[in-house]
């Protein structure tokens, strides 16, 4: 491996209720933390979403309600899982456009602080970007094995895990460093994990979806007000509203 760390890398998977950030639940987290010296210590829980797991989801990653009666739910169990995660950077496989931004949902709900600017490994993001397939065919590639037990949590993760650290090692032109491989395999150029907010040159903000698509969030919320109020009432992800939010503050003192 020649990934050098300079804090603790998580590399998580989460198996949840479905694919809706902004009302799903999570039902399985399991996360590998990595320390600059190499050395690993992995945390697994399943949860009770609180919430029914549709049978159709249950089908695919084989958790069912009878499995998460008596577990914690997320609000129990999410100051033990912020102290384990602490200051870390993040790594996972399709993580930066729905577990971490679940993770975080999740974090609002419970209300606990939790701190979303981190550096980000995505390992789909970087496959896609060289040969687009999936966690299945990417196993078989860069690890040369068969991924066994796809879609539990632990499987998952620790598939994705030897496949960042394979990704490195295959292409000459990857760096083995948080920095690289953020900016590589981030999504900086978005405000927010929904992708509702783009972020333009010179980090202004324009909104990247609906009848304003391509303006800028200040110039509209300071011509109509309304549009915010509207947002902020609908079924948008508590992330994406913490950051209209700012940029509102930010159109009223413009």
């Amino acid at each position: 491996m020649n990934i050098q760390l300079t804090k603790p890398l998580v590399v998580f998977d989460l198996e949840t209720t479905g694919i809706q950030i902004a009302t799903d639940r999570i039902v399985e987290i399991y996360c590998i933390k990595i320390q600059p010296d190499g050395s690993e210590e992995h945390l697994h829980q399943v949860l009770d979403p609180t919430i029914p797991i549709p049978p159709q989801v249950s089908e695919i990653h084989g958790i069912w309600d009878k499995d998460v009666v008596g577990k914690p739910t997320f609000k129990a169990f999410a100051s033990e899982l912020n102290a384990f995660l602490g200051d870390c950077d993040f790594g996972g496989f399709n993580s930066n456009r729905f577990d971490f931004p679940l993770l975080a949902e999740e974090f609002y709900r419970a209300e606990i602080n939790f701190d979303t600017s981190r550096k980000f490994i995505d390992a789909q993001r970087i496959f896609h970007k060289m040969e687009p397939r999936n966690l299945t065919a990417a196993y078989k590639k860069y690890c040369n094995k068969d991924l066994t037990d796809a879609h539990s949590a632990k499987a998952d993760t620790v598939a994705t895990w030897e496949i960042i650290k394979a990704q490195v090692d295959h292409y000459d032109e990857l760096e083995g460093n948080i920095d690289f491989l953020n900016a590589f395999s981030g999504e900086s150029e978005f405000f927010d994990f929904a992708r509702r907010i783009k972020r333009g040159e010179g980090g202004v903000a324009y909104f990247n979806f609906g009848k304003y698509k391509g303006q800028k969030v200040v110039d509209v919320f300071k011509a109509n007000r309304g549009y915010y109020d509207w947002m902020m009432k609908g079924d948008f992800p508590e992330n994406t509203k913490q950051v209209i939010t700012k940029l509102a503050l930010e159109s009223r003192n413009a």
